[in-house]
């Protein structure tokens, strides 16, 4: 492997490869036979090959190599992006937990709540009926009383008109 000459500002080399200068003939295109100059052709070309490679190579290889670390650095800053993507991810999810636990504590209290004031109506309702159960039980009684009162009156005024109804005398027949 040769090494060519130094490169133009634009990248192509300064000057032909080394045997093809102008004005000489072309090797490969001579009227004489096809198979003469062929191996001469040959050389000349892998050897203008082998230089134009290296004079690509010479000219991108650094670029590559520069885009090739920028790339790993790229991969290694994405991977550390990542990992903290997935902290950031699962903290917000904790995050997002502690909003459902705090509503479920929320509702929890607001349930006791009715729970308490359902207690409090039961328990009110419970003195209400057995208040009006002890009045419905004095009322039934004092009706009992009041009619057994009046059936007692009744008895007496029938009585006392059966005593004040006059009765007729027994005859005493003496009859022998």
């Amino acid at each position: 492997m040769s090494v060519p000459g130094p490169p133009s500002l634009d990248g192509v080399l300064a000057g032909p490869p080394h045997g093809l200068e102008s004005g000489g003939p072309t090797p490969g295109l001579s009227d004489t036979s096809p198979d003469e100059g062929l191996i001469e052709d040959l050389t000349i070309e892998d050897k203008a090959v082998e230089q134009l490679a290296e004079g690509l190579l010479s000219h991108y290889l650094p670029d590559l190599q520069r885009s090739k670390q920028a790339l790993q650095e790229l991969t290694q800053n994405q991977v550390v992006l990542l990992d903290t993507l997935e902290q950031e991810i699962s903290k917000f999810k904790e995050c997002h937990s502690m909003l459902d636990i705090n509503a479920l504590f929320t509702e929890a209290k607001h349930y006791h709540a009715k729970l308490v004031n359902i207690r409090k109506e039961m328990l009110m309702l419970h003195e209400k009926t057995s208040k009006l159960k002890k009045r419905a039980l004095k009322l039934q009684q004092k009706r009992q009383k009041e009619e057994l009162e009046r059936e007692q009156q009744r008895e007496k005024e029938f009585e006392r008109e059966k005593q004040l109804t006059a009765k007729p005398a027994k005859r005493i027949n003496k009859q022998r």
